[in-house]
């Protein structure tokens, strides 16, 4: 295997154990909520004026598919929808007592994870930090042209 590979399914590894070990804690503290319920409501929880366009390009959703999802929601008494008094088209999100409830103990959670693997991240310096956003940066704006040249969108 070279340091590519390596470095791919060193990724991947990681990724990976870190979704099988936040699992279990999250689906226990958040039972009731479906993954992307809990991650409609982070979205908006944490950006200004979320609407349908924005969670599905964040997302990596169809419209159609956060429409369906946003209606469920409303439905459930998880958020509530809001228009602007100059722009009565767009529909924005924001969320309910319930979703605010939901929202910080899923923000608690990642805290949580945030101090267990703190150990792992202690030692890094600033240039090293550097060198890794800088290669995913590069990755990620790699990618995008491929996504790009596939005639699809994200953002």
């Amino acid at each position: 295997m070279n340091k590519r590979e390596e470095v791919l399914e060193g990724f991947s590894e990681v990724f990976n154990k870190r979704a099988w070990l936040d699992k279990m804690k999250m689906e226990k503290a958040l039972a009731g909520y479906t993954a992307s319920e809990v991650h409609c409501i982070e979205f908006i929880g944490k950006h200004k004026e979320p609407n349908v366009t924005k969670m599905a390009e964040s997302m990596y959703m169809t419209r159609g598919a956060i429409s369906k999802l946003t209606k469920k929601m409303l439905k459930k008494g998880y958020i509530e929808s809001y228009q602007k008094s100059d722009n009565k088209k767009e529909i924005y999100f924001k969320l309910t007592e319930e979703g605010k409830r939901v929202f910080t103990v899923h923000e608690q959670l990642h805290q949580e994870f945030e101090a267990r693997d703190e150990i792992v991240f202690e030692p890094i310096t600033d240039d090293q930090y550097e060198a890794f956003l800088t290669f995913l940066d590069r990755y990620n704006q790699h990618l995008d042209q491929e996504i790009k040249k596939q005639g699809m969108t994200i953002h």
